[in-house]
This record gives structure tokens, sequence and C-alpha cells, in this order.
């Protein structure tokens, strides 16, 4: 009889247990990140403000490391709504919103303040929204810093240094333009495959943010560093539109909210990272070049110029506007 009991207890708290997970609202989240990145931290602690905000009713399960695959898989699993959210750069994004170009354009921005300044702007906000009739509703940007070069075997302290050198980009037309106008060869690589290939010299630098290149482990190939800081490329936290659109009112209200607090949060944590992987990969032997940036910016005017008539040129007219 205790043993019926027993049976009966325990199965009874089994079926309990399932229906409290039934009514509980879970979003996945997958990104191409390490676990120890600031981004990756941030949108944890969006997840606990989730969680907190609604009381454990809805939940945000995240898969770091392409688990679900990279930025281009994620984002069109998105699309068809098999994937809730993702983190991608906003350079991929281009392809579904033109404008999103202007990130890949060098020194399009004064320093960081006007960067955020613009982002919190009705441009920013506008360019988060734009990707909504392809399924992609950005949710937040996320401080990725500025982009810089690094290399195997040569310094880069003039754009001329760039000449004859094959330089890793994302897929980007607008970053491949970017290089080329420098005087190098771009290469679109996958972010994954990028280590193998500077080692077997497939390309002889690449171009990104000091955590990026401190945590990818790049440094152990390229020995040089130059802080030349030709764009700020944010991330961008993305929201299938059609799983959105099926949350109510307060579920949208939780999540946006968990979002929004994590953004001051991932800052401080980028500055740190930032600040931290300048100092360890010097210290395993990478020397830091600040170049003179005036040289870099007089090289790529033209590439400003050859957007004439395009919408990215009439943005990049307002955004220097902005003070």
């Amino acid at each position: 009889m205790n043993l019926k009991i027993l049976v009966f207890t325990t199965l009874l708290a089994f079926l309990m247990s399932c229906g409290e997970e039934s009514k509980v609202k879970i979003l996945k989240l997958a990104h191409v990140l390490d676990t120890t990145h600031p981004v990756h931290k941030a949108m944890e602690f969006m997840a606990e403000k989730v969680k907190e905000n609604s009381k454990g009713l809805m939940r945000v399960d995240i898969y770091p490391s392409s688990q679900l695959g990279g930025e281009r898989e994620t984002i069109e699993l998105l699309q068809i709504g098999s994937l809730a959210m993702t983190k991608v750069s906003a350079s991929p994004m281009e392809t579904f919103v033109p404008e999103m170009k202007i990130f890949s354009v060098p020194y399009v921005f004064r320093d960081e303040e006007h960067l955020w300044k613009t982002l919190e702007s009705d441009i920013g906000k506008k360019l988060l929204l734009a990707g909504q009739k392809f399924r992609l509703r950005g949710l937040c940007y996320y401080d990725a810093g500025s982009r810089s070069f690094y290399t195997k075997d040569k310094q880069v302290v003039i754009p001329a240094d760039l000449k004859g050198l094959k330089i890793r980009v994302m897929k980007s037309n607008t970053a491949v333009d970017m290089v080329k106008a420098l005087g190098g060869s771009a290469t679109p690589i996958p972010w994954g495959e990028l280590y193998t290939a500077l080692q077997q010299g497939v390309v002889d630098g690449a171009e990104n943010n000091p955590p990026s290149f401190f945590l990818s482990k790049h440094y152990e190939v390229c020995k040089y560093y130059t802080l030349d800081e030709h764009t700020s490329v944010p991330d961008i936290l993305l929201v299938s539109t059609e799983i959105w659109e099926d949350l109510t009112e307060q579920q949208q209200k939780w999540l946006q909210d968990a979002v929004d607090k994590s953004i001051p949060y991932e800052k401080i944590l980028w500055k740190e990272s930032s600040d931290a992987s300048l100092e360890e990969v010097q210290k395993a032997g990478v020397t830091v070049l600040r170049p003179d940036k005036t040289l870099f910016r007089e090289q790529v005017e033209p590439l400003h110029d050859s957007y004439k008539g395009t919408p990215v040129y009439e943005l990049l007219q307002e955004i220097q506007k902005i003070q």
C-alpha cells in the first residue's frame, strides 16, 4: 500500500511539474560568441531580468558558441520562426537593411560618444526596426567597440602598409570596399575558420575589436595590432518578428525592459574586457601600434563620396549633423 501511495504521489508531482513547465514561455537565443565574451554575459544578465520581470513565467534559454549555427544560419532560423532570438554584428544585416552599410563605412563616427548618440537617436531606432519586413526585429544595440587591423608578419602604420596584404573581413560588401580603399586585398572568411586561415597563410591578417582578437586567440598567430579604429560596428540583438508578434503585450514588455537594462551593463563589461584584452595580448608578445588616424581618414574619403545619390550617403550626412 505504501508503495502504491509513493508511486501515485511521485506521478502526481511529475504531472504537476509538467503542467507548470508548460505555462512558462520559453524563448531560445543562439549566437556565435564564447561564454566569456562580454556580450554573452550581458545576454545572460538580460535572461535573468526576464525571469525576474515575469516571476518565472517567461524564460530565455541561451545557446552560445555557434551551437545552432553561424550568424547566417541563426538569422534564417529567426525568419522561419524556428528560433526566437540571436545576436549578430550589424554588418551581415546590410543584406536585409541596405542602410546598415553605414556601420561598415570607415570613419563615420567621430568618437564613441558620437556613435552612441547616433544609435540612441531616431536614426538608430529606425534602423533597428527596418528589418521587420524580413521578419527580423532589432531589440537593441550592444557595444562592440571599434575594429582595427591585426597582421601576422608586417606592421601597419600607414595605409600603404596594407598594400599586398590579404585581410579577412566579414561577409559584407562595404567591409570589402573599405579594405580595398585602404590598399589591402579583402577576403571574406567565416569567423570560425579564421584561426586556421591565418595559420595556413590563406590571409595575412584580419580586423576586429580587442576582446575578439584576444578571446579568439588570433594573437597567437598575429603579432601586430594597429589601433586605427576604422569602423564602429555594433552588435544587434534580434527577435523573430513572428515570435515577437505571438507574445502578449505584457510578455513583450518583460522582454524589452530586460533588454534595455542589459545595455548599460554590457557597456561596463565591454570597457573592462577591452582594456584587459589589450593588456593580455601585449603580455603575449603582440606589438600594439597607435597610428595617425588622419592618414587613414583621408584615404577613405573617395569611398564616402562614392555613396552620393544613395540612402547611405544621405544617412552619412544626417549622422555628421549629430552633436
